[in-house]
């Protein structure tokens, strides 16, 4: 199957992973209403005098650069016959936070169904790996104090604020989605080991503040974002894997080139497929990037002797099943994406589902098996990843089928 370049309810309730993408809408501040454009333009010199008038948030060199305006310079800008002026898209979670029902204050498994599924050990009692690895987690922000993930954050950043391109030391999470993101993905169990495990929890947490308090964000922070984490893999010499269960239903060529970027300098990037299933050709960007790996959700039901591809997750391209290729529009892989428990911003727990729960499985079990293999490339890595799902097909759920299918992609990889 070929593949290409590019966001709490119950299952039943499932938010759609296109529900929230639009353009950017306009801030207030001081009166006036302020908006987010991309400017570009053949004409160096015009680009020039328009950097030197209008601060520039993110620059993206061929691509032109963002910066925030009013309402009025935006009109005014339209008429420059020598700028292309444009405004910056939103992307959005891939589902909303769910009601407080199934919220608690200690885990009630410690290793979840997700993580005895992945481990292939149903009496998993505690989680191993991913030494010497960072996941950028690209979300809402996280918890970094609570118990089960303060010891690994390493890097907490914002690039969601309006006015500012980025704050260092900042990424708090008022969400919740980013917190149980970063726990399935590396959660430790806390100093007391009472608490919850995720796939890799000896990785570090780069915990990247990309989408404001409602779950949307602008692709322009986020195409900044990833390529600072690829910038900081190179910088300090260190294996990155991005993760993010975000997406919109159109591709932001800003996003594509940013992980088209990090990817070919070294940097694994894994994205939700999103939840919009069980439609064929209803994956959401940036999963249907062919560099990025995208993630359908499973859940804890036993069909046709393997687990199931849940319904609300979203499905690739038909055409290209059986050819185990990855390009635009394919799922590439599956992991435990229903009823999930991870942390939560209140320092407890929650139960949620969709894409967006499968995706840290598999940016997990990514920085667990580079911890436990140095020498391999990112691509290797993936490879790796592609093979081991193709050793545990997924046969269960709508368009799932022997090998490669739309549904499932090459199937479930497992850490042993």
């Amino acid at each position: 199957m070929k593949k290409v370049s590019f966001t709490l309810t119950t299952i039943i309730l499932m938010m759609s992973l296109f529900a929230v993408s639009a353009f950017a809408s306009p801030e207030k501040e001081n009166g006036n209403e302020w908006v987010r454009v991309l400017i570009e333009s053949t004409n160096e010199n015009a680009k020039n005098q328009a950097k030197e008038k209008y601060d520039v948030r993110h620059d993206f060199g061929k691509q032109g650069f963002s910066t925030n305006v009013t309402l009025q310079q935006y009109k005014a800008l339209q008429n420059n016959k020598n700028l292309n002026v444009t405004k910056v898209d939103k992307v959005s979670l891939v589902n909303k936070p769910q009601a407080a029902a199934d919220r608690s204050t200690a885990p009630s498994d410690q290793t979840p169904w997700g993580m005895e599924a992945i481990y292939n050990d149903n009496s998993i009692t505690a989680t191993d790996g991913g030494d010497e690895i960072r996941v950028a987690v690209l979300d809402t922000g996280s918890k970094t104090d609570h118990v089960d993930l303060e010891g690994n954050v390493e890097q907490c950043k914002d690039f969601s604020r309006f006015f500012f391109s980025r704050v260092d030391g900042s990424c708090n999470d008022v969400n919740g989605h980013g917190t149980h993101v970063a726990g399935t993905v590396l959660a430790d169990g806390g100093a007391d080991g009472a608490g919850i495990y995720g796939v890799a929890p000896d990785a570090k947490l780069w915990a990247y503040k990309v989408l404001g308090d409602l779950g949307t964000g602008f692709s322009d922070d986020i195409a900044n974002a990833i390529r600072h984490a690829a910038d900081q893999s190179l910088q300090q010499g260190v294996k990155v894997v991005i993760s993010m269960s975000l997406g919109s239903s159109t591709e932001s060529s800003l996003i594509t080139e940013a992980i088209d970027y990090a990817y070919a300098n070294g940097v694994l990037v894994v994205a939700a497929a999103g939840n919009s299933g069980p439609d064929a050709d209803t994956i959401g960007y940036p999963g249907a990037v062919e560099n990025a790996v995208a993630v359908a959700a499973l859940e804890d039901v036993q069909e046709n002797g393997t687990y199931r591809v849940a319904d609300f997750s979203s499905r690739g391209n038909p055409d290209t099943d059986g050819d185990y290729v990855i390009q635009e529009r394919d799922v590439e892989l599956s992991a435990p994406g229903a009823a999930i428990a991870s942390t939560w911003n209140d320092g407890g727990y929650n139960t949620i589902s969709g894409t967006s729960m499968a995706t840290p499985h598999v940016s997990g079990l990514a920085a667990k098996l580079w911890g436990e293999n140095p020498g391999l490339s990112n691509t290797d890595l993936r490879a790796e990843l592609q093979n081991r799902a193709t050793a545990n097909d997924i046969l269960g759920g709508t368009g799932a089928a022997d090998g490669d299918d739309y549904a499932s992609g090459f199937g479930f990889p497992l850490a042993q």
